[in-house]
């Protein structure tokens, strides 16, 4: 509730400040250059508040201006969904893969178009597997301020070479950062698309990222039924989140969940 409050309260500052800042310039001044230093004045402020409304709309995981968006699947069902943000990355996915293997489950990967350039191959055999793929942008690059051509870009680059690894399952997208405003909401509403975020997310706390006991332990203690578990394991620098997986996937069995793609889980929603 706060995302939403937070951003109205200032959006209606920024409404009572324009509008005495406007019958201030419009009432007598001493001089023009007085008047024009009341404007220097307000307009820095006025810009301040719209970018602070803005930024924290952005973020929001529970209100967008256009289309759908999944945070968590509402159901009564232990089902949940596992997805991994970024790559391909060549050296991570075999393990990654193996450990899915192992344990048979599906999971939903939201790959970025540019990696996955880089490293078809390593596209091809998370798509071989079985597994989901994911739109997670071209470049990776924050979804706020930007056109609608730019949008259409990032999406539709990464669209097409999601196609080339030869899967054929529906695409969702996940913002990069989690963050977007108009935009990006705006085309995939027109595209009948939706905007996939999560509900569960142990390495967005530093202290927790930074020990693979706690990466598990944060997922067993926030896990509900319907809940997308965002983790990222690609890269060298995301050892300790590889290191929990196992683990994790165990802990959140025991506790009687099963794992299902963000596709099935969508399902149990309806």
């Amino acid at each position: 509730m706060i995302e939403i409050v937070v951003p109205l309260f200032v959006a209606s500052a920024l409404s009572v400040l324009g509008m005495w800042g406007w019958q201030k310039l419009r009432g007598p001044a001493p001089s023009l250059f007085w008047r024009v230093g009341r404007l220097l004045v307000v307009s820095p402020v006025a810009v301040a508040l719209v970018t602070t409304s803005i930024w924290q709309l952005s973020k929001s995981r529970s209100w967008q201006l256009f289309g759908g968006m999944v945070t968590r699947v509402e159901t009564a069902k232990p089902v949940v969904a596992l997805t991994f943000d970024d790559g391909p990355t060549a050296g991570s996915t075999a393990d990654i893969l193996a450990v899915l293997d192992t344990e048979g489950i599906q999971a939903t990967f939201f790959l970025i178009g540019g990696d996955l350039g880089e490293n078809p191959e390593e596209g091809q055999r998370i798509a071989a597997a079985g597994h989901e793929l994911g739109n997670h942008t071209y470049t990776h690059r924050q979804m706020v301020g930007v056109t609608y051509t730019t949008v259409a870009e990032e999406i539709e680059r990464t669209d097409d070479l999601i196609r080339a690894t030869g899967y054929h399952g529906p695409i969702h997208v996940r913002p990069p950062y989690g963050k977007r405003f108009i935009i990006l909401p705006y085309y995939l509403k027109a595209h009948h698309r939706r905007t996939i975020y999560w509900d569960v997310e142990p390495e967005s706390y530093p202290e927790i990222a930074a020990s693979s006991d706690r990466i598990v332990e944060h997922v067993l203690e926030n896990v509900r039924p319907g809940s997308i578990i965002l983790l990222h394991v690609m890269g060298a620098h995301r050892e300790k989140s590889r290191e929990a997986l196992p683990r994790l996937i165990e802990g959140v069995r025991a506790r009687g969940y099963a794992f299902v793609t963000v596709s099935e889980l969508l399902n149990y929603g309806k």
